[in-house]
């Protein structure tokens, strides 16, 4: 099989853009092959935004509800912000992948089922009364009923492998038929095949060929119509670019942290999903200065860390929010003893341990107070997965030039959402060396060092690493003199260290927001943070192409806030701010500036969708009467 195999004489059908979304039992692969249907996209120069979405059981029941996992891929020609709302395309593997998605497919989508898992015992365990293929149930949908069970078992007849071992290859044969429906390259997948199985190359020609039955399948068969092909983005910027997601975008933010810095890295972890990516891809780079280590809990990961920045190094440390909540006090020790930390919070819905696979905002109010007395900490959010990697950079930069902890805010659906990335340039890449203490500081003369002496301009204190002659200090975490760093008890001197801490993180310099506001006057602005940017990008675009005036901003620094915020909250009748958590931005909005910020919340464990966000900002746009491009 080549590139692009040669049809039989049918001309696909033109289309821009087409969300698929593969579903089955968490056994099925269908995260292996949504990687691979991406992968070849990007290859093929497609835009694309990935939405996987993972089972929260570990061993939930083969065939349940709750053991279906799925994968969504929104490709285009054009510039795309989010994995699309509702799957023109669902790939069901067996009944409960049925009946958990197919209320989200759009009207008049197609369904590819494999009918082999449609038993009664099947049908029963997801409450079906009825087979609903047989029942009219599925009418106003384009369904193709197709064995790929028994077609891949026939196709695998000659190797010698077992039923069981043979049907596991479903997958790609599920993979090779949508390859076929939209004309994607097929050589690419047959390699990455034989060089992932390559000890049991047995098993990677199963792969092959079972991806190969699914493609041949689509060409001979008489189900299939229609072929359709979506073309390369005309609009992206030109470069190399690579696949990437937020998780490996954060480990490679990082590595480049360490390489900028002239520092080495090191990583205090342990593993949690959905941040335990960032430790693996880490674990892989050990030849640019990296050490990781996993830890024995959340605890020593961070203290192992913390140890690592006393020492020089850049100290990182990776969880989601409940680690973040184990990890507090020692966060706490590093505001204390202002040593840079990188602190990487890829967050998850609910407390305690929560919904270990889903998405959610929830940790922004424990990012800036989940620390006991006046502890405050730069905070930044990546807004999208390649942006993660600017998103470490920049915390890094903040750590080391401010001498403090820094979180980086990440959630499920960056950590493991995907898109095409632009590789930067190594030379276009910031300067983050440090320069260490190497002289005694003490203003009096006597040769000692102080620690907690300051540059103006940062407010930042010397960094002296252990073992340096002469320069001697006490750190820890109890409260400090002034200048000195003796131990202190003394009321006025614990008012000034307070107040010079929070100055400190204050007085980060960090860029104003900017205003997208094409008509410059839009009555209604549309503020977001992190992974919200994609569905409040993509409903804003939708709604001027409506003639509505709407304007939007999106804040990667949430402490400090850009110092022009205030002035631009102001400037509009009404500011909404979407997110997925109760409303926590919009309350510090409400403390810091007296605004009236409009909270639109989700706590679902799933991003917004465009048509929500399209229908909540309509409303809110016609309320102000300021709606209309063409108005006066």
């Amino acid at each position: 099989m080549t590139t692009q195999p040669e049809r039989l004489g049918r001309s696909p059908v033109k289309l821009d853009r087409v969300v698929i979304r593969f579903a089955g039992d968490s056994g099925d692969g269908m995260q292996l092959t949504g990687d691979r249907f991406t992968s070849e996209a990007a290859a093929f120069g497609n835009d694309l935004a990935t939405l996987p979405n993972f089972p929260a059981e570990i061993r939930a029941p083969a065939g349940t509800l709750p053991g279906v996992s799925s994968f969504q891929i929104h490709f285009a020609d054009y510039d795309i912000l989010t994995p699309g709302d509702r799957p023109d395309v669902l790939v069901a593997m067996n009944p409960a992948a049925l009946k958990a998605n197919l209320g989200d497919v759009a009207a008049g989508g197609t369904v590819i089922v494999n009918t082999d898992e449609f038993t009664g015992r099947n049908l029963a365990k997801v409450g079906y009364a009825a087979d609903p293929l047989e029942d009219g149930s599925l009418d106003s949908f384009q369904v193709h009923a197709i064995a790929m069970a028994t077609l891949t078992r026939g196709a695998l007849e000659e190797t010698g492998l077992s039923k069981k071992d043979a049907e596991r290859s479903k997958n790609m044969f599920a993979l090779g038929l949508l390859s076929w429906m939209y004309h994607r390259p097929t050589e690419g997948t047959e390699r990455f095949l034989r060089e992932k199985f390559a000890r049991k190359p047995e098993i990677a020609e199963a792969n092959v060929l079972a991806f190969r039955a699914g493609w041949n399948y689509g060409e001979t068969t008489e189900s299939f119509a229609r072929t359709y092909e979506v073309g390369p983005a005309r609009d992206l910027a030109p470069g190399r670019y690579r696949q990437i997601t937020g998780n490996t975008a954060l480990a490679y933010g990082i590595v480049a942290a360490g390489q900028c810095s002239g520092l080495p890295v090191f990583l205090g972890s342990y593993p949690i999903t959905p941040a335990s990516d960032i430790l693996h891809e880490l674990s892989r780079h050990k030849n640019f200065g990296v050490t990781t280590m996993q830890a024995e809990d959340e605890i020593a990961g961070v203290g192992a860390a913390l140890g690592a920045a006393y020492g020089g190094s850049l100290g990182v440390t990776t969880t989601s929010g409940p680690g973040i909540a184990l990890k507090s006090e020692t966060i706490g020790l590093a505001v204390m003893s202002e040593l840079p930390l990188v602190v990487i919070d890829v967050q998850r819905g609910g407390p305690s341990t929560g919904l270990p696979t889903k998405t959610e905002q929830a940790d922004l109010l424990q990012a800036m107070f989940g620390r006991n007395s006046e502890s405050p900490v730069p905070i930044v959010a990546p807004r999208s997965p390649g942006d993660c990697f600017d998103a470490a950079l920049e915390a890094a930069r903040i750590a080391l030039a401010y001498r403090t902890p820094v979180f980086v805010l990440s959630d499920g659906a960056l950590a493991n959402g995907s898109e095409p990335w632009l590789i930067p340039n190594v030379e276009d890449l910031p300067d983050l060396r440090v320069t260490f203490a190497t002289e005694p500081n003490a203003p009096d003369g006597s040769g000692e060092h102080w620690p907690y002496l300051r540059h103006p301009d940062t407010l930042a204190r010397d960094w002296a690493l252990p073992g340096t002659p002469g320069l001697q200090h006490r750190i820890g975490g109890l409260e400090k003199a002034d200048g000195r760093g003796d131990i202190s008890y003394d009321p006025d001197n614990h008012d000034r260290m307070v107040r010079l801490r929070q100055d400190k993180v204050d007085g980060v310099v960090v860029p104003d927001v900017v205003v997208d506001d094409p008509s410059g006057m839009a009555g209604v602005l549309v503020l977001g943070w992190g992974s919200t940017y994609g569905p409040i990008g993509a409903a804003c675009r939708l709604l001027r192409t409506q003639g509505y005036r709407v304007a939007r901003a999106h804040l990667r620094h949430l402490n400090p806030f850009p110092a022009n915020l205030g002035e631009v909250l102001r400037s509009y009748d009404r500011v909404v701010v979407p997110e997925m958590n109760l409303g926590q931005l919009a309350t510090l909005l409400r403390a810091r500036y007296l605004v009236d910020a409009i909270s639109y919340t989700k706590v679902a464990g799933l991003p917004f969708m465009e048509d929500e966000l399209v229908e909540v900002l309509t409303r809110h746009i016609d309320e102000t009467g300021t709606w209309l491009a063409e108005a006066a």
